[in-house]
């Protein structure tokens, strides 16, 4: 319901956005002062701003795929769009009400900034504004497909058998669907193998939601199972790893109803040689101990109610290092209590994309990135794909390598 509510302010801001953008046009070019050259603006921009909608209404197909691919791209248009032009209107109501106030009975004001006020000026100033927006936008799309490595070290004083030390690769976030496929897939094995890794986990958001929103599954299969790890593959569900119609980031469904995850991608994962741990530890090499946690809000299917971090460790030798891998950064004090040595998220995509970068920290005590809680070491990753637009600005694209040393 709540996307039914918030349709209007859509709908408001996009009205906002084409006003600007009809008037900048009309200052640029007598072209654009009939009706009919801004009928054709008007329509244009009207498929754009639905094309999300529409292609949620088309049964699935290329024509859909293209519609939600355009649509999500949108969505950071928009956002930046609006960013660009409130920024740009908030600084000519400045102007107005502190230096034009006296235009018309001073003549050095009048002569100062005359241009400003003119039909010239609002289209170099729409110009700037254009410019911003496209840096932006093709900026974030450019920096959102090039996956990078961040590198950790950590130490645990517990001894892990005859290890010395492991390589852990940290994925996570693949949200594999309209935005991300075969390509994104390719570099990142790539990334993984040059580490060398022992290990590597991925700490959900696999799928996007919608397994149907897979170009051709049976590539995606055949590219993860490159993965190279002496110790496997193994990974944990996210709240995205659920079968589900979404909208915008809005999903729709019985209010109390259970999310549960295709069948298909289960077999998807199994396929590609990834051990999924749906609340379920093994002990590895009988030197160190792998956890994977169910998502705090969505467990999915065949759990009610996930494990406490007690009850993760309970059955554990706490002299072994204990790994626990799981989607949101929560129950951090729970967890490191419990004797956990090192816990890997994700979820966070570190806000993404400007002004999300600056406001996630809010929500997280720790929404990207290292933190030490007691014993505990924390790690967050800002993922590998995206959620919503194809864009980055202001975060990257990444695969973690943790380093980790043991007592020796």
């Amino acid at each position: 319901m709540l996307a039914v509510y918030l349709s209007p302010v859509y709908i408001l801001l996009n009205l906002y956005i084409l006003r600007w953008l009809l008037r900048w046009m009309n200052a640029c070019s007598g072209y654009f002062h009939g009706k009919k050259p801004k009928a054709c603006v008007a329509v244009v921009y009207t498929l754009l701003a639905t094309a999300l909608l529409t292609g949620f209404l088309m049964p699935a197909g290329n024509l859909q795929r293209v519609l939600k691919l355009i649509g999500n791209y949108w969505l950071g248009v928009m956002l930046y769009a609006l960013l660009v032009i409130l920024a740009a209107d908030l600084i000519r109501l400045i102007l107005r009400i502190f230096v034009w106030k006296d235009w018309g009975r001073d003549k050095e004001t009048d002569k100062k900034w005359k241009i400003l006020r003119e039909r010239r000026g609002f289209a170099v100033i729409g110009a700037v504004c254009v410019i911003l927006m496209a840096a932006a936008c093709i900026g974030g799309a450019v920096n959102a497909r090039i996956i990078r490595t961040t590198d950790y070290d950590i130490s645990i004083d517990k001894h892990a058998g005859n290890l010395d030390e492991l390589k852990i690769v940290l994925a996570a976030d693949l949200h594999l669907g309209y935005n991300v496929g075969h390509l994104e897939m390719e570099q990142m094995v790539r990334k993984i193998n040059a580490q060398k890794p022992d290990l590597v986990v991925i700490a959900g958001d696999i799928f996007d939601n919608e397994y149907e929103a897979l170009d051709d599954p049976d590539r995606l299969i055949s590219i993860l199972k490159g993965i190279k790890s002496k110790y496997g593959t193994y990974a944990c569900y996210g709240n995205h790893d659920i079968q589900e119609k979404i909208l915008a980031g809005f999903t729709f469904g019985g209010k109390h109803e259970k999310k549960e995850s295709d069948p298909r991608m289960d077999e998807f994962l199994k396929k590609a040689g990834i051990t999924l741990l749906k609340d379920k530890g093994l002990l590895i090499a009988d030197s160190f101990y792998l956890y994977g946690r169910p998502d705090f809000h969505r467990p999915g299917r065949g759990i009610d109610v996930r494990r406490t971090a007690e009850e993760i460790t309970s059955d554990f030798d706490k002299d072994k290092p204990i790994i626990v891998i799981d989607h949101e950064p929560k129950e951090l004090d729970e967890l490191s209590k419990a004797g956990v040595d090192l816990d890997l998220c994700g979820h966070t995509h570190d806000g993404q994309t400007f002004p999300g970068n600056l406001t996630v920290g809010l929500m997280w005590e720790n929404s990207y990135g290292y933190l030490r809680k007691g014993d505990m070491h924390n790690i967050v990753t800002s993922g590998v794909g995206v959620f919503g637009p194809f864009m980055r600005l202001g975060t990257k694209a990444e695969i973690c390598a943790v380093n980790v040393r043991f007592a020796g």
